[in-house]
C-alpha cells in the first residue's frame, strides 16, 4: 500500500475561522500546519503577506479565512502558485470574482472547496439521502438568524458585507444540493436601520425569493439583530416540501440545555464541538474530507462550479434588494 506524504498547510487568515481551521488541522494525523499568514498560529511560520507564504514552499494546501471580499485574490494567487486550496463561505462576493477563482483553479489542476460545512451535518446528509421519498421539491425555506454580536463585536468588516452572503450562503448550498437544482431568478428586499443607527452600513435583514430551473420555489432568510439573551449565537431552520413529502430540520434541537444563574442556553454541537480533547463535528468532518481529496486527488463533494452559483445567486439578490425587480440569472 502507498503510504501518502503528509499535507503541509497554511492558513491565510487568522481570525476567528483561521484558528478553527488551525486547530482541526493541527490535530490531523496527515497534516502538517507550516505557515500562516500575519498572525502566530502554534509553531506555524509567520509570513507577513500571503503572496510570500505561497511562494515559500512549505505549503501544498492553503485555507483561505479572509474576511468575504478578500476571498478572490488570494485563491487565484493559490492556484498559479500549484498550491491545493479550501476556502471559507462565501466562496466569493462578485461573480467576475468567482469566474476568476474559477478559472485560475480549473487551469491550475489544483483541488479546491469551499467550505459550505453544513453538507456533513448528519441531519442535513440524511434528508439529503430521504429527498427521493419526499419526491419532486415543491417549496422550501431557510431561515438563518444570528445575535447581534456578530455584526458589531464579533467580525469587524460587517460593512463591507451583509447578513445575506455571511448566512444565506449556507442555505442557498444545502438547498440547491437538496433540491438537485438550480436558481434561475430572484427577488430580494433588505431592511436598514439597527445596525446603520449604530455606525455600521449593512442590513439588519434580507429576504430572498428564488425561483428554480424545474419550478420549485424557496424562501432564504438572514438577519443579524437578534438580541444577545438570545439561547445561541445562530438561529437555523431549514424544511423542503415535495409533491410526497416534507422534511424539517430545526437546529435548535442538539440535545443539551444549560441552565446557569447567569442564562439558559443551547450549547450548539453538531457544527463544533471537542470530544475528549479532540475536535469533532460537521466542521471537522468537511475539512477532513479536502484533506482526504487533496492527498489523493479525489474530487471534493463540493464543486467551485457549485460555489461560483451560490455567488450569482446572492449576487442577483443584491442587485434586486437594490432596483426592487426580479434579476434573472
Amino acid at each position: 500500500m502507498t503510504h501518502l506524504p503528509k499535507l503541509r498547510v497554511g492558513i491565510i487568515g487568522a481570525g476567528i475561522m483561521g484558528r478553527g481551521h488551525a486547530e482541526v488541522f493541527a490535530a490531523h494525523p496527515d497534516v502538517e500546519l507550516t505557515a500562516v499568514s500575519r498572525r502566530p498560529l502554534g509553531d506555524a511560520t509567520v509570513y507577513a503577506d500571503y503572496r510570500d507564504l505561497l511562494a515559500s514552499g512549505t505549503v501544498d494546501a492553503v485555507s483561505v479565512t479572509t474576511p468575504d471580499h478578500l476571498h478572490a485574490d488570494v485563491m487565484v494567487a493559490a492556484a498559479e502558485a500549484g498550491v491545493h486550496i479550501l476556502v471559507e463561505k462565501p466562496f466569493t462576493t462578485t461573480v467576475e470574482d468567482a469566474d476568476r477563482a474559477v478559472a485560475a483553479i480549473r487551469q491550475a489542476g489544483v483541488t479546491a472547496m469551499c467550505l459550505f460545512n453544513h453538507r456533513w451535518v448528519p441531519a442535513y446528509a440524511q434528508a439529503k439521502q430521504q429527498m427521493p421519498l419526499v419526491g419532486e421539491p415543491v417549496v422550501g425555506y431557510a431561515r438563518k438568524d444570528d445575535t447581534i454580536h456578530v455584526p458589531t463585536e464579533m467580525i469587524g468588516w460587517a460593512d463591507r458585507t451583509t447578513c445575506a452572503w455571511f448566512l444565506s450562503s449556507h442555505d442557498i448550498d444545502l438547498l440547491t444540493w437538496l433540491y438537485d437544482d438550480q436558481v434561475v431568478e430572484v427577488f430580494a428586499t433588505a431592511r436598514y436601520g439597527k445596525l446603520r443607527g449604530m455606525g455600521i452600513e449593512t442590513p439588519d435583514a434580507m429576504q430572498i425569493q428564488a425561483r428554480f430551473g424545474r419550478g420549485a420555489m424557496a424562501t432564504f432568510e438572514s438577519a443579524w439583530i437578534y438580541p444577545n439573551t438570545f439561547p445561541t449565537m445562530v438561529d437555523s431552520y431549514v424544511t423542503v416540501v415535495g409533491e410526497s413529502g416534507v422534511i424539517q430540520l430545526d437546529r435548535q434541537k442538539e440535545n443539551i440545555q444549560l441552565a446557569t444563574e447567569q442564562a439558559y442556553t443551547y450549547p450548539r454541537n453538531m457544527l463544533q464541538r471537542v470530544v475528549h480533547g479532540v475536535p469533532a463535528g460537521a466542521y471537522r468532518d468537511a475539512i477532513h474530507h479536502f484533506v482526504d481529496c487533496a492527498r489523493t486527488g479525489t474530487p471534493p463533494l463540493i464543486t467551485v462550479e457549485s460555489s461560483r452559483h451560490v455567488t450569482a445567486v446572492l449576487a442577483a439578490a443584491h442587485e434586486s434588494a437594490r432596483t426592487g425587480a426580479p434579476v434573472k440569472l
